[in-house]
């Protein structure tokens, strides 16, 4: 029988692979972003945003040069850990939860749960000399100059589909990427780049991708449904006659595009406390945009609910005086 014997968690921001030196330029790019969720759930551009807050002086203490620094080395050392612990688990295969940012899925088709069931998948690189932050060029650390195929696990990856259909999970499916969709030009989107670039440093793992529509409504599945759906994928690899060693991951959040400390405790304790009901009172007006992926979290803490969690990583990475940034976190179950 199957077995899922350790779990994951880890942000997948570019900041996490940018120098500290290089923060201040998404900070400068955020104020272009229409589309701010602030602690408050409401919706504006930044200096809307930077007149709402009441916590400017303290926001003014989180952008130093220093403090970039700090965050960016502790950023480092969690993703070396946890780099390190996947391949100490030595999982025969890594189920990955991450969200697709119209890269593959677009508004065209956009299914609340997609599992990818091909034989491989391909990662694009990012050259160091020109590689794109998002909207400069800037060095990127950890990742690869050139594309690169990677292995995916298929047989797992259909019984997976299979098992949740069974389990009345509506779950859409895709055996090969199409190199004329989406941003990615053919390749997996940056939610699982991360993963391949940053923490899948030794030997590939073969993968089971599994594509959570958390960013666009109207069809973002609830906490509770997320976690719901990680207890029925340990269900279905349990139910998998082949013996293995599976890993689970999720890939993304926390609050992201403004920091919202409050929200990301509320998910926190929700995850460490394995509560349910913590989870499904998540703020839903707060769960959107960079939020949203907090549900990839949801749902790796349903799959590894059977696991203790060993390490929790917390590292509000500011960047702007109006608060914006990305709320690192960096986890691991056994």
């Amino acid at each position: 029988m199957a077995q899922i014997v350790y779990g994951i968690g880890s942000s997948h921001s570019p900041q996490l692979s940018m120098p500290a030196e290089t923060w201040h330029l998404r900070g400068e790019a955020d104020r272009r972003n229409r589309e701010l969720i602030g602690t408050d759930g409401i919706v504006s551009g930044y200096e809307e945003l930077m007149n709402r807050r009441d916590d400017i002086a303290e926001v003014a203490k989180e952008i130093t040069p220093e403090k970039f620094e700090k965050r960016h080395k502790e950023n480092q050392r969690s993703i070396e850990k946890l780099s390190a612990a996947l391949y100490k688990a030595k999982p025969d295969i890594l189920v990955m939860i991450g969200d697709d940012q119209q890269e593959y899925l677009r508004d065209d088709n956009m299914p609340a749960i997609c599992i990818y069931y091909g034989d491989d998948v391909l990662v694009k690189g990012r050259s160091s000399a020109g590689a794109t932050s998002g909207q400069d060029s800037v060095p990127m650390i950890g990742y690869a100059t050139e594309d690169k195929t990677m292995p995916t696990h298929s047989v797992l990856g259909r019984h997976m589909i299979e098992f949740l259909v069974e389990s009345e999970f509506d779950v859409a499916r895709s055996s090969f990427l199409d190199a004329g969709r989406g941003r990615a030009g053919g390749g997996i989107g940056h939610a699982f780049g991360y993963v391949y670039h940053r923490l899948m440093t030794g030997n590939p793992i073969p993968t089971v991708p599994i594509m959570l529509n958390t960013y666009y409504p109207p069809n973002q599945p609830t906490p509770k449904r997320c976690y719901e759906l990680g207890r029925s994928i340990r269900n279905a690899v349990e139910a998998w006659p082949e013996k293995a060693r599976v890993a689970v991951l999720a890939s993304g959040g926390m609050s992201h595009f403004v920091v919202d400390e409050e929200l990301d405790n509320m998910a926190m304790d929700g995850i460490k406390a394995k509560d349910i009901v913590k989870l499904q009172q998540l703020p839903r007006e707060r769960l959107n945009s960079g939020n949203s992926e907090i549900r990839n979290w949801i749902v790796t803490a349903g799959a590894s609910e059977h696991l203790d969690l060993d390490y929790l990583n917390y590292v509000p990475c500011y960047r702007s005086p109006a608060g914006t940034g990305c709320a690192m976190a960096f986890a691991e179950w056994s």
